[in-house]
């Protein structure tokens, strides 16, 4: 099968000759594989993991965003953030939440939203014709993001007391976000005429002990423009795979009645979400995504255990489709490059197959 055929099977729930597999990183463990495979492109990274899957997006031709002296970068919704270090590496934080003054639906609206027509659909189907025989996927995480997108703008207390009280402004915000990545995608689709096979989108409605928010408020808030977004995906050809962090388990009936395909992360520490408990539960209905755990067992497994829980997760959570496996988020950048590489020399074994590293 090819990586293509391999990705459908996984969503139409039928048996492939194996399951696909999958690769979200951190920078810093990207750059380690980068220099470890003597390469410079990512591409070359996925084809050396043997992955299935391969994304595009058209390219920016907007206004250009403002980078600063301090290593900070304004993104299209007029965030701005700096690369903040930690232990192992650093990660991009919001630094400046231009929506937190705002107090009216009417200051909102001042504000320079982004604009479909900042993005070079025409480069589309020359990028899809790199990939003739892999999975396409377009879009990001970031997609829709009601949640995290809009906290980063006006910081996330403020954000669930806007989700509790339903507040005007907030809905406003969700709405310009909501209609913006709907065009965006359609635009995107459209000029791939069906060579795109999957979408990505997200939004974080798990901590790892339960929901942030009530099923009635997802219901209330969320439901009807997530459903928008996966019937126009649908529409064209393609499926979605949502990304969401944490304790979604209350929310998985739901998200299937509105449509949507898999669900990316499986995070098998957050309360509910064991990878094969979920297969059992629900896996004629919903591709899972992910499930390899990177909080904290990736990082300290051994090459035999790593082995061990790949073959498990191939054998039982891809029994009969249904299942792409990757790390759960993206992989940390505390955990061994010999850890990464045997996760996915794992996969190759498993396949019968010559490890490319």
């Amino acid at each position: 099968m090819t990586s293509r055929e391999r990705v459908q099977a996984a969503f139409a729930h039928s048996q492939s000759d194996y399951p696909p597999c999958d690769y979200f990183y951190t920078p810093e463990i990207h750059h380690a594989l980068l220099q470890h495979f003597g390469v410079t492109q990512e591409d070359k990274v996925r084809d050396l993991l043997g992955t299935d899957i391969r994304y595009i997006n058209p390219p920016y031709i907007g206004p250009p965003l403002p980078k600063y002296d301090d290593g900070s970068t304004m993104d299209i919704w007029g965030i701005r953030k700096k690369p903040l270090p930690n232990e192992y590496g650093d990660y991009a934080e919001p630094v400046n939440f231009p929506y937190a003054s705002w107090k009216t639906v009417e200051q909102a609206e001042q504000f320079t939203w982004p604009d479909p027509d900042w993005f070079d659909y025409c480069a589309i189907p020359e990028l899809c014709k790199q990939y003739p025989d892999f999975c396409i996927a377009s879009g990001s995480f970031s997609v829709q993001d009601f949640i995290n997108g809009v906290a980063f703008g006006r910081g996330v207390e403020q954000v669930l007391i806007d989700i509790a009280l339903g507040d005007p402004l907030y809905l406003y915000i969700v709405e310009k976000r909501h209609r913006f990545y709907l065009e965006v995608i359609e635009r995107v689709l459209k000029a791939a005429k069906g060579r795109i096979d999957l979408v990505l989108c997200g939004d974080d409605f798990g901590s790892q002990r339960g929901l942030l928010i009530s099923p009635e408020k997802f219901n209330l808030l969320f439901a009807a423009k997530k459903q928008e977004l996966f019937n126009l995906i649908h529409h064209h050809g393609a499926k979605v795979s949502h990304h969401c962090c944490g304790s979604s388990l209350k929310l998985i009936p739901r998200f299937i009645e509105i449509g949507m395909d898999a669900v990316q992360t499986i995070q098998p520490q957050a309360a509910g979400m064991n990878p094969y408990s979920l297969k059992q539960q629900f896996g004629e209905q919903l591709t899972l995504h992910g499930a390899v755990d990177v909080q904290g067992w990736l990082q300290f497994a051994n090459p035999d255990e790593i082995e061990k829980e790949v073959y498990q997760l191939m054998d039982i959570v891809g029994a009969k489709g249904g299942y792409i496996l990757s790390p759960s988020h993206n992989i940390q950048p505390d955990t061994p490059l010999e850890n990464v590489l045997a996760l996915y020399g794992a996969v190759a074994k498993y396949r019968g197959e010559k490890s490319r590293f």
